[in-house]
């Protein structure tokens, strides 16, 4: 199976601003990445790539963030 063709550097950039974005917004919330996977059953490492821009999260997961940290799904993502 061939393999998946690497991300641009523009997406990796903007990958990189939504994971910073989310940090963010967990800690106007006053919350650590375990609060946040807690409420939401996302484990904590790839929590962290996400947050690191590591790693690009489905839209479901991205949902689940917001629902823990009690936001709407715009504010992740802006």
């Amino acid at each position: 199976m061939p393999r998946p063709t690497p991300p641009d550097d523009r997406v990796i950039t903007r990958r990189r601003q939504v994971g910073e974005q989310i940090r963010r917004v967990r800690r106007a919330h006053n919350l650590t990445q375990h609060d946040v996977c807690g409420r939401s059953g996302i484990d904590v490492a790839t929590y962290s790539r996400i947050e690191q821009g590591h790693s690009s999260p489905l839209l479901d997961t991205l949902i689940r963030i917001a629902d823990a940290i009690g936001v709407d799904l715009h504010e992740l993502t802006r």
